[in-house]
């Protein structure tokens, strides 16, 4: 028999042979993984080493990482004038160098798996997209200072509202969180992942975020052994030290090995490069006590109680830390921050003291009355914001009037439900308000450059969801 008639015969061995095995490879790194869309968010479940768990990652949200690349690299080079290739050469810099081995696994799983969907997208898309907040709001603006005194102020994101109460300020005495998340609709509609991670080392996760972070991004988290996390950011922050350990590595590293208030203070402190300066609010049901840490770059405060409520409204505390690094007046009556900050304080200290559980920390992300105003309105100064209907815009982020901006989803959790490692999440504005694409365009064409990446935005039920054991 001839060569080729051989060859034509085994053919068809070789290649059922190949693809079984091949599959099997496939079968034995997606492990337990899966997927679930649910209510407007995709929940997935991630379990194994650094490698698999990443590959899990990009494989099972291949389309969704995709789309939301395409859309981060279309959004920043709009904000911020820079293409990719130059947050790529800065996570090839200074971003992965500075990654512990196990997240550079991670990293190069998500990139394979992102590769076996046929997605052409390497380890520095993946590094510099999980870094891209602290490089396109922290970074450029310091080289923007360097070269041009004061032309990189406002930059820093001042997002999100939150709170953490514990003792005689909760229904129950336990510990009660609650966040939403503030950003830019084309961004916050891809904010909605619910991640359960089970790594080979460490606490077991469940936390939001983006697909494709291998941190919550927004930092709202639970984990086994009791530690609760949620942060917002510190308005008009102005510092920025490329040689300190990225904030989205020691976001995800305080999750996965913290076992107390100390230890996520500990991790966040060291090696701080200033990148995505936070209000983090930290809680341990194992002790009850809740905390807030104040990071800037050089100035950090902590304050700590078993029994009290905290908030966060991008308004910080520190006075040191204002006056040194960053631009903002904390004498401007009319900031969202300070709207929010004096709302928040109103519900959270006053109104619903000793009456917060799981359903009045729904109302608090849902709640539309202005401070300044004393009557409900849907703008810059609401909790559940909405500067899209806002004539003010919002100065202190340089966004102009109607910016389409606010609240994009919202988070709540108790020690009870966190024992059971369970949070209820909403996806969209957690007030129920739709945003629609069409008749927001049409009356403000100057945001149409969104709309190739925003049409609408839906608001979904609050909806329980609860880690696999």
């Amino acid at each position: 028999m001839k060569l080729s008639k051989i060859f034509l015969l085994i053919l068809p061995i070789l290649f059922f042979t190949f693809f079984s095995c091949s599959n099997e490879t496939q079968k034995d790194r997606l492990g337990n993984a899966s997927r679930e869309n649910k209510n407007g968010w995709v929940y997935v479940h991630l379990q194994g080493s650094p490698t698999d768990v990443g590959y899990q990652h990009g494989y099972l949200l291949a389309n969704e990482i995709d789309t939301t690349i395409q859309m981060i690299e279309y959004f920043l080079e709009h904000e911020t004038k820079k293409d990719w290739l130059f947050y790529r050469q800065a996570a090839k810099n200074f971003i992965w160098n500075k990654l512990d081995p196990e997240y550079k696994d991670e990293i190069n799983g998500i990139a394979s798996g992102l590769q076996a969907q046929h997605k052409n997208y390497d380890s520095l898309d993946i590094a510099a997209y999980n870094a891209w907040i602290e490089l396109a709001f922290y970074y450029v603006p310091t080289l923007m200072n360097a070269a041009i005194a004061h032309s990189g102020d406002n930059k820093a994101p001042g997002n999100c509202s939150a709170f953490i109460a514990t003792g005689s300020y909760t229904k129950d005495g336990k510990i009660v969180i609650g966040h939403n998340n503030w950003t830019e609709y084309i961004v916050g509609q891809h904010w909605n992942v619910i991640a359960d991670i089970v790594p080979g080392k460490g606490n077991h996760i469940l936390m939001d975020c983006m697909p494709g972070f291998i941190h919550s991004g927004d930092d709202f988290l639970i984990t086994d052994n009791g530690i609760l996390i949620t942060e917002t950011t510190i308005t008009q922050f102005n510092l920025f030290d490329s040689t300190g350990i990225p904030e989205f590595m020691r976001a995800r590293k305080a999750a996965q090995y913290s076992n107390s208030i100390d230890d996520v203070i500990k991790i966040f402190t060291e090696g701080n490069n200033g990148g995505y300066a936070n209000d983090w609010l930290i809680g341990d049901t194992k002790t009850n006590e809740v905390a807030k840490l104040e990071l800037g770059l050089k100035d950090y405060q902590v304050w700590r109680s078993k029994d009290t409520a905290m908030i966060g409204s991008n308004f910080a505390s520190d006075p040191k830390l204002i006056k040194e690094e960053t631009t903002f007046n904390v004498n401007d009556s009319t900031t969202s921050p300070n709207a929010r900050k004096k709302r928040m304080e109103q519900l959270v200290l006053i109104d619903l003291k000793g009456k917060i559980d799981e359903e009045t920390g729904k109302q608090i992300e849902g709640d539309h009355i202005d401070a300044l105003q004393g009557k409900n309105a849907n703008n810059r100064c609401v909790i559940c914001g909405h500067i899209d209907e806002d004539s003010k815009g919002c100065a202190e982020w340089s966004h102009p009037a109607y910016y389409p901006m606010g609240a994009v989803q919202g988070k709540v959790t108790t020690s009870a439900l966190a024992k059971n490692m369970q949070l209820w999440a909403h996806m969209g504005h957690p007030c129920g308000q739709d945003f629609i694409g069409s008749p927001f365009y049409k009356a403000h064409p100057e945001f149409n450059w969104m709309s190739k990446y925003l049409t609408d935005m839906k608001s979904y039920p609050w909806t329980l969801f609860e880690a696999k054991k």
